[in-house]
């Protein structure tokens, strides 16, 4: 199965990354999203990240141009429908994504691989949504996606054996490591890491320690180099209790319970970076503790 036209569905954090290591890799990209704004910005990021790589001798300084090239955004999905693969890389709300599938299966021909780059939600009911469950397969690209090595391969139980070597081969083509993972519950990273960030919520919670203490103790005492919590601010608290809410109810043990705080700091919208507060405040020239 050759791969050469990929599409990405949203131009968040996730889909323009995505979109920035197929281009890089030589793929042709539409990059789709209903908001405009969100499409300027993405070009924007890719170009910015583009041009730190090459600054950084990542890549060469032509490739930059070369692969702003090979991107074009849109607003339209039928634009999709002369693409071998179409990565969702909506938010993690296994709604939202289902509605995308219902609208982007009738445009596409019956070859087309899809694609999710879904951070725990189960890739066979995902798949069962859609009209071609054996073309179906998760990818979970780790955030950021231009820096970080490692992308999850995730089989639905109806994902037959050439899609997943089509997968393979993409894995390998942007210069990243495949991992293959069941399909459980938030997969493995996210099987390991929320669970960690959700403990030093409750640990904060409870007053062992607060902000600094916490993120100091596992930057120095584990050799972490990002605190647990400036972690869950980078990667967005909503999305953090999204994971956790998947792991607490898909296996229904009670130490994937979200943290209360989590919940209440999701429910006032402070969820991080994206947002100039969560368990640090950004607006001002540092980051500040809020706890």
């Amino acid at each position: 199965m050759s791969i050469e036209r990929v599409g990405v569905i949203g131009a968040g954090q996730m889909g323009n990354g995505i979109a920035h290591v197929c281009a890089l890799a030589g793929y042709d990209v539409i990059l789709e999203d209903l908001n405009a704004d969100a499409l300027k910005r993405a070009r924007t990021t890719i170009e910015n990240n583009l041009n730190r790589q090459a600054a950084r001798n990542i890549i060469a300084a032509d490739s930059v141009p070369a692969a702003l090239a090979r991107i074009r955004t849109s607003q339209n999905l039928d634009d999709m429908a002369d693409r071998d693969i179409v990565i969702e890389a909506a938010t993690e709300e296994e709604a939202v994504k289902r509605r995308i599938y219902q609208d982007l299966c009738p445009r596409l021909p019956g070859t087309t691989m899809l694609a999710t780059n879904t951070s725990s939600i189960s890739v066979t009911r995902l798949a069962a949504s859609t009209d071609r469950p054996e073309k179906f397969i998760g990818l979970h690209f780790m955030n950021p996606a231009p820096v970080m090595q490692l992308v999850e391969v995730i089989r639905g139980i109806a994902t037959d054996d050439a899609t997943y070597q089509a997968a393979l081969e993409i894995v390998k083509r942007v210069g990243k490591t495949a991992a293959y993972a069941e399909d459980f519950p938030a997969f493995i990273v996210n099987r390991i890491l929320m669970p960690m960030i959700n403990e030093a919520v409750y640990t904060l919670y409870e007053g062992v320690g607060n902000v600094d203490a916490i993120d100091t103790a596992m930057r120095l005492g584990a050799n972490h180099r990002m605190g647990p919590l400036q972690l869950a601010d980078f990667i967005g608290l909503d999305t953090c209790l999204s994971v956790m809410q998947v792991l607490y109810e898909g296996l229904a043990d009670s130490k994937y319970r979200p943290c209360p705080l989590l919940v209440k700091y999701v429910e006032a919208g402070w969820l991080g970076q994206k947002t100039g507060r969560g368990f640090y405040d950004y607006r001002g020239e540092h980051p500040v503790p809020t706890r």
